[in-house]
């Protein structure tokens, strides 16, 4: 490395900086040897405070509202307001706000202090805390710049947001503040859905339903409910603040638009479980403090496959929850970072040539009695049972793979699904090579009858065996079994949970409908119920099993495959939302009730224009970052050479040198063809009044020739001097700041 790097240059400043930062110093809650278990959730606000600190009617009417969907009566809202407001100013708190995901990858608050003012007789006025429970209830923030899809016209600001009472509420604090948050959805003035927890909300409703409709039809005539369980691991990259500083792409985008892969990435295969980096773990222990408090069960950490990649798992928890849950995990991920002088980045794919981030979703169905509906049990009836609920499952995802795969396209995943990495973009099933043969059996018939000992034969008898032994991981499945749940795989890193989860939930949720119809049918036929029901899974076996695969997905083969299946392969974003535009595959949605036909409409013209957006300031990051870096240093190189030839006397030597500098020119022209090449394209696409017209040329022809350029900029980075390259390179990033 050159003697430049020693302080006299930003990059050097840089790398010197990171390389002698330290481990910060962080502090327990309550106190140094105190368990978590002693602050966890203190600064969270849910039943267990509301049946502590609430009259016992009060309580009670509140269950009422959760259990039955009732309004909240004005006394019972009144009462928790101030229960709230008491233990909030306790805590220091000054400010509440409304806490909602509009539809734009964000959370979204507005505070509003406590205060009040109160005249007095002698017409002085005094101040006080006062928090009532229509401030608790419902709020009306201006809506006009928050995305709707169309739905409504700019000029119209009306939106209002309602406390969900089913996620409890939390203190976020910081050196500044401490501000009540209180999580509501976000909808319009005529009822339409703006945000992304309507949506959950309508579709956890209609899975309990429709699942506990089917339930007792197989037997269990006590099921009351059925809720989605979710937990979501979070993968991330650290970088040092003072690194992405001289990074416009990592500051505009999130990911590295330029940049040659360093000589070492991660084929040593060193990083992945290795020792965690103290700085690393610094900052993973502030993050759980952090968590802890907000009563988020964050449960591992570790290092991830790439250099400074990290992965952070909680326990799973109601599906609604846990997608708060893991919304406010990135945003302190992030916040925390910049203590500890990082940079978080949630980007699906912030470096090429190594491992991108996803998001994956475990995902589980459990009655009112606390059983897994997915977990195999120790009876013939609970295992006849768990295949029924598998085989719904199964044929909710074959049926609706194509609107699966649009809920987790986003122009970041398109960089990282189909890698050597990730699951691909086509969805497909893994259920482990002991499941996999039981379904081949009764597909083939071989329990023609659902008797006890048949049952048993089948080897369905045996099935708790899959959860401690049998079922092997699949890395390249977007949708794999892991025992008693669900992996949805090829979620992103920085996706909204609550996105991709609504839409499983209402395709299970319609598919259980089905089968009801179905197994009422046969029920009509059939003297005894499990013959029925077995009769119900191999239909529904045999009508899925093209969406079941247990091979590798990263293969040719397996895409060649697919094909030959008929599943859905939709390479990129803008190929995959055009699903949300079919009325037939979005019709289980409609049905019921979990989207309107214009809140699907809206979620595609959202999706559009998010997507043209971000790919026109990756490339209008990358135009300038050539212009204005990348050609000087190349302009200065080239300067440096011809300066070093006129000098050089050995005929040897000067064809050797003309021919670097001759390597050098070319690359050069490259790099000036393609960006004048790449400046006329991106001018022409901009002018198109069509937004969906722009985003498939944005990505079928504008992509592509920037990616041209980017392995042009690369490839001078290789052939430039390293004290005349200026931008922070993938080896100091990914290596120098004492995180690998």
């Amino acid at each position: 490395m050159s003697s430049d790097l020693s302080g006299s240059t930003p990059r050097s400043r840089a790398l010197a900086a990171a390389s002698s930062q330290l481990p910060a110093k962080i502090t327990r809650p309550n106190s140094e040897n105190a368990p978590v278990s002693e602050f966890f959730g203190c600064n969270t606000f849910g039943l267990a405070q509301m049946r502590e600190k609430l009259p016992k009617d009060s309580y009670q009417s509140l269950l009422k509202t959760l259990d039955h969907g009732k309004k909240l009566p004005k006394e019972t809202a009144e009462a928790i307001a101030s229960a709230v407001k008491e233990w909030s100013v306790a805590k220091g708190v000054t400010h509440f706000c409304h806490w909602f995901q509009p539809m734009t990858g964000l959370s979204a608050e507005k505070h509003d202090a406590f205060i009040t003012i109160q005249s007095t007789h002698h017409s002085e006025l005094r101040v006080i805390e006062r928090f009532t429970g229509s401030q608790l209830i419902q709020g009306e923030p201006d809506a006009s710049s928050f995305p709707s899809g169309g739905t409504r016209s700019t000029f119209e600001a009306r939106g209002y947001t309602t406390w969900d009472p089913s996620s409890p509420l939390f203190i976020i604090e910081d050196e500044a503040s401490k501000t009540l948050c209180i999580p509501t959805v976000f909808f319009g003035y005529h009822g339409q859905a703006l945000d992304c927890k309507t949506p959950l909300l309508r579709s956890v409703d209609s899975l309990s339903n429709e699942a506990c409709e089917f339930l007792k039809l197989i037997g269990d005539v006590d099921a009351k409910q059925v809720n989605a369980t979710l937990g979501a691991e979070q993968e991330y990259f650290l970088i040092d603040k003072n690194f992405v500083s001289l990074r416009p792409d990592l500051l505009m985008t999130g990911r590295t638009l330029l940049g040659s892969p360093s000589t070492r990435g991660q084929q040593l295969e060193d990083h992945y479980f290795g020792s965690i980096p103290s700085r690393a773990k610094s900052f993973m222990q502030d993050v759980e403090y952090e968590l802890f408090k907000l009563g988020i069960p964050a449960k591992t950490r570790h290092n991830e496959v790439a250099p400074s990649q990290f992965e952070l798992a909680p326990i799973f928890e109601d599906v609604n929850i846990s997608s708060d849950h893991n919304t406010l995990t990135m945003e302190v991920l992030k916040r925390v970072a910049l203590k500890h002088n990082f940079v978080c980045l949630l980007h699906e794919k912030p470096f090429v040539g190594i491992n991108g981030s996803g998001k994956h979703n475990n995902w589980s169905l459990s009655n009112d009695k606390g059983e897994n509906l997915l977990e195999p049990g120790t009876t013939p009836h609970q295992n006849l049972r768990f295949l029924a609920v598998l085989a719904v499952v199964l044929k909710a995802v074959n049926d609706n793979a194509a609107v699966l795969r649009a809920t987790i396209a986003n122009p970041g995943n398109d960089h990282r699904l189909g890698a050597n990495e990730a699951p691909p973009a086509i969805i497909s099933v893994f259920l482990g090579s002991m499941l996999e043969k039981i379904c081949n059996d009764i597909e083939e018939g071989k329990s023609a009858k659902a008797t006890e000992q048949s049952i048993i034969d089948l080897g369905v008898g045996k099935i708790p065996n899959i959860s401690k032994d049998y079922t092997d991981r699949n890395r390249t499945s977007p949708f794999a079994f892991t025992g008693n749940k669900f992996e949805f795989r090829a979620v992103g890193s920085s996706a909204i949970v609550s996105v991709p989860m609504t839409y499983l939930n209402a395709a299970v949720a319609s598919t259980f409908r089905h089968a009801s119809g179905v197994l009422k049918d046969l029920l009509k036929t059939k003297s005894n119920r499990d013959e029925a029901i077995m009769d119900m899974i191999r239909m529904y076996l045999k009508e899925s099993k093209k969406v079941r695969f247990d091979g590798n997905g990263y293969s040719q083969e397996w895409r060649d495959e697919a094909a030959s299946r008929g599943l859905p392969i939709l390479k990129s974003t803008a190929d995959a939302i055009e699903v949300y535009k079919d009325s037939k595959k979005t019709a289980f949605l409609t049905e019921l009730k979990v989207l309107s036909s214009e809140e699907i409409m809206s979620r595609y013209h959202i999706s559009v224009e998010r997507y043209v957006k971000t790919v026109d300031i990756e490339i209008d990051t990358l135009l300038e970052m050539t212009q204005t870096i990348v050609i000087p240093a190349v302009e200065k190189q080239l300067m440096a050479l011809s300066t070093t030839h006129q000098n050089i006397v050995s005929s040897t030597l000067k064809k050797h040198h003309a021919a670097r500098t001759q390597k050098l020119e070319a690359t050069f022209e490259t790099i000036l063809s393609l960006q004048d090449e790449l400046i006329r394209l991106a001018e022409s696409t901009s002018s198109l009044h069509d937004e969906s017209a722009r985003m498939k040329k944005l990505a079928h022809e504008v992509q592509p020739l920037s990616f041209r350029l980017r392995e042009a900029c690369d490839q001078a980075e290789r052939l430039v001097s390293d004290e005349l390259w200026p931008l922070p390179k993938y080896r100091e990033m990914l290596f120098a700041a004492s995180l690998s």
